[in-house]
């Protein structure tokens, strides 16, 4: 007998998220990982918020969403929130009920920013490390540190000489367009009015050089799994002074001895 192609309604729901998701689905033994580690973080996300006022988004359920965003590469905090709406594994994992309500994509990122400013992020990456499961996937015997181009938020026209013997231009508003033919610049003698911090730096030959940061991501070889991360200024010679930065780094937290590493070059 056909059946029928009708869609019913229904006042009530009845659905078990812990049912619908499968025993053996690998985001069980995560999220069972991730709450662990989330459990040492208490005293951290207590120092964070005050004991009154509106109550803010959990940072246990934020730093789920999170690691989805991260697992699913989802761009943006408006396509998570999208993504909450109507996917139950993802609503299962941050800990939302079928009728819970999904926050407002300005009001994640607001709350993101503030478990950021507090390093939380830094001190959940250890906590996961610390973790008995995810210790005994980690080599000692093979590390690579890899680094990356971080543009940073600072118009190249912000990019000024430092005595402040620029010409500006004769155009109008503050964005007017400026020519920089035959104008030598480098970091010794100019500097972002927007992002003192920021370096004018270029992958390689032929590359435009960008107003930018450098990103360090040190990974163990045998799981692939990154252990440690850090952000610098961008200099010739930061991929290497970050690499030995995060080896001995590491060193004090390992019970073993780093035995080989490897340094890429940023991308």
């Amino acid at each position: 007998m056909r059946g029928s192609d009708e869609r019913s309604g229904s006042l009530f729901s009845y659905v078990d998220l812990e049912a619908r998701i499968r025993s053996d689905h690998p985001l069980r033994t995560i999220r069972q990982i991730a709450n662990a580690a989330l459990n040492d973080l208490s005293r951290d996300f207590d120092k964070l918020y005050t004991a009154f006022g509106r109550p803010s988004i959990a940072p246990e359920k934020l730093l789920r969403a999170m690691l989805l965003q991260a697992f699913y590469g989802i761009r943006s905090e408006r396509q998570l929130m999208e993504r909450l709406e109507f996917d139950l594994l993802l609503r299962w994992f941050v800990g939302l009920g079928v009728d819970d309500p999904v926050w407002d994509h300005s009001t994640f990122s607001k709350n993101r920013d503030r478990l950021l400013e507090g390093e939380i992020a830094a001190k959940f990456l250890n906590a996961l490390m610390g973790q008995h499961q995810v210790k005994r996937l980690l080599s000692s015997e093979h590390f690579s540190v890899d680094g990356t181009l971080i543009e940073a938020w600072a118009s190249i026209k912000s990019f000024r000489r430092k005595d402040g013997g620029d010409q500006d231009s004769d155009g109008p508003g503050r964005n007017a367009e400026r020519s920089f033919h035959n104008e030598k610049r480098c970091n010794e003698t100019h500097q972002s009015t927007t992002d003192p911090e920021a370096r004018l730096y270029k992958k390689g030959g032929g590359q435009p050089a960008k107003l930018c940061y450098i990103g360090h991501a040190l990974m163990e070889n045998r799981n692939g799994l990154a252990v440690l991360g850090g952000v610098s200024r961008a200099t010739g010679t930061a991929e290497r002074d970050q690499a030995l930065a995060l080896i001995d780094c590491h060193r004090g937290q390992s019970e073993r001895d780093c035995q080989e590493f490897r340094v890429r070059a940023s991308g």
